[in-house]
């Protein structure tokens, strides 16, 4: 176990990076400071670096402002105390009930594809449903960690596969960029940049085939495989009341056909998975 965040006394003034955080929520003084129970006054003297906050505030604070437990332990080294949130890999043994459910879910999601992603969306667990769509790309992409928007739309992954490449695309960017808002995480940024540049492989544009599918209601994706082109949208599933650094972060991506052919598709790659 490890317990995330910089070291106590570490760089940034505690007092700048709660009123960056305020900022990026869209708080005024005042309204954070009616949550909190405290002063406009001693808001500011906190901000400006005249006062400095003791521990509960810190924490109090930080939970109005919905920060994630990753920087609520960045602000409390940086106002001079340990951090509290601890950090465990998912194959830390303290974590083996929860690492267990996690893939009971996925599992029990096959024959249709789902995995399990950290907050820079590298590949943390999958069902066997995932290595049909992946068959094919360039093993340099699979090197862990795997990123899996790389993955999705680099030229040596899915992208000539993708049939609707430039609307999933920018989904994934746009998707990024809403994280990056709400994180502050420039990681995310560089990877929506990323992503952004890659260019539209040949051949990829919507066709008839598959425009109806869920149209108007979720961005769908369009992928090409030997059974057919298969549809599919997804959901994403996080832990409810976290105090994980880790599982704070870890998501569950689930996809679902977005019409009927697609799921017979689906289960008819898994037979085939069951034959090889």
């Amino acid at each position: 176990m490890s317990v995330a965040g910089i070291a106590p006394g570490g760089t940034g003034h505690v007092g700048t990076r709660l009123r960056e955080w305020r900022r990026r929520r869209r708080f005024s003084q005042m309204e954070l400071a009616l949550e909190t129970g405290v002063s406009t006054r001693h808001l500011s003297f906190i901000e400006t670096g005249r006062s400095r906050p003791g521990r509960d505030m810190v924490l109090a604070l930080a939970g109005v402002l919905d920060v994630p437990l990753r920087e609520r332990n960045v602000l409390l080294a940086s106002a001079g105390f340990a951090p509290v949130f601890p950090e465990h890999s998912l194959d830390d043994p303290a974590l083996a009930d929860i690492r267990s459910a996690v893939a009971s879910v996925l599992a029990a999601h096959d024959p249709f594809p789902a995995l399990a992603v950290d907050r820079h969306w590298s590949l943390v667990l999958a069902n066997d449903a995932l290595s049909s769509l992946i068959d094919g790309v360039d093993p340099g992409l699979l090197q862990p960690p795997v990123n899996v928007l790389r993955l999705s739309v680099h030229p040596g992954g899915l992208a000539s596969r993708i049939v609707n490449f430039e609307e999933w695309r920018d989904h994934l960017v746009q998707r990024l960029l809403r994280q990056v808002e709400a994180s502050g995480d420039a990681v995310l940024a560089d990877l929506a940049e990323e992503l952004r540049a890659y260019p539209v492989p040949g051949g990829t544009a919507r066709t008839d085939a598959t425009a109806g599918a869920c149209e108007g209601i979720v961005t769908p994706l369009h992928l090409a495989t030997g059974e057919g082109v298969l549809s599919l949208f997804s959901t994403t599933t996080v832990f409810g009341t976290p105090v994980d650094v880790m599982l704070s972060e870890l998501a569950i991506e689930a996809f679902f056909p977005a019409d009927a052919g697609t799921g017979d598709r689906l289960r008819r790659l898994a037979s085939k998975r069951g034959r090889g």
